[in-house]
């Protein structure tokens, strides 16, 4: 990758987070900390390699992406709207009761493919979309991307066997390894390691990555996307609220906010991060 394509990737997670933070400020409620862990994710898959047209949003031959952690909606929907879905003045609207945009994705926000609820079922609903363009050789990708406390969930692993005994090589998982969930750390609640070896153990070809490292995220999307006879799953190190310092691995802003106060520290971070990249 370029310096200036990985310079162009980077000041788009970085508007991703601030307009993620905008949105949730304006709302007064949504959640932070992973909302921020996904920014370099999301600005790869939206901004360089997943398959989509923003005019033709239901376009056959798409890849498809499953927000499996929906609650962070925050995140997507904000790189939805940068990426042209829809205006980025209706997120305005997020979580409030007449407005499409609630607390977790629904699939009839233009780009949203998957309904997310209850945790641990995008990645079931990602094989299936998966194992369909198979079958009808679409051609296209399903990307899926879960927490890391989620994976707690039994379906995922009903799902990960099912993925590697179908060698459903066109399904690509991100697991958003931040290492915090709503309580504390994963190590401490229900430890989910070594999540690579596991999914090994069903199957699957793992690469672990620097999630807020864009040339890493992108190499390794284009090795998944290569690979032949197994899915992958990209095991992504990241940072939860990674971006402001008062968010970084502090379980508080999982779902919590700032103080009035505290909220223009949080923006000026922000803004100090898009001017150095736009400078």
């Amino acid at each position: 990758m370029d310096s200036n394509k990985k310079k162009e990737l980077d000041l788009w997670a970085a508007k991703i987070r601030k307009t993620a933070l905008q949105t949730i400020q304006t709302a007064g409620s949504g959640h932070i900390g992973g909302s921020f862990s996904l920014g370099e994710i999301l600005a790869v898959l939206y901004f360089d390699k997943m398959n989509i047209d923003p005019q033709d949003p239901h376009k056959a031959d798409r890849d498809r992406l499953v927000l499996s952690k929906g609650h962070c909606s925050p995140a997507l929907y904000a790189t939805l709207a940068l990426r042209g879905f829809f205006p980025v003045e209706h997120l305005a609207t997020f979580r409030k009761i007449d407005s499409d945009l609630s607390g977790h994705v629904e699939m009839h926000v233009p780009g949203v493919d998957m309904s997310a609820g209850s945790l641990g079922q995008g990645l079931s609903v990602a094989l299936g979309m998966a194992m369909y363009s198979k079958a009808n050789q679409v051609g296209n990708r399903a990307f899926c991307i879960l927490g890391d406390g989620e994976i707690q969930e039994g379906q995922v692993w009903e799902a990960a066997m099912c993925a590697g005994f179908y060698k459903a090589d066109n399904l690509i998982a991100f697991v958003d390894n931040n290492k915090l969930q709503l309580d504390g750390s994963l190590e401490e609640i229900m430890s989910p390691y070594p999540i690579g070896e596991k999914f090994r153990a069903f199957g699957w070809n793992v690469i672990e990555v620097n999630g807020h490292d864009v040339e890493q995220v992108a190499d390794a999307v284009e090795l998944a996307s290569c690979q032949k006879g197994k899915p992958t799953v990209i095991v992504a190190d990241t940072i939860k609220g990674k971006g402001v310092s008062l968010f970084e691995n502090n379980v508080d802003f999982h779902g919590g906010q700032p103080k009035p106060d505290q909220w223009p520290a949080c923006f000026a971070e922000l803004d100090a991060r898009i001017a150095e990249l736009e400078g």
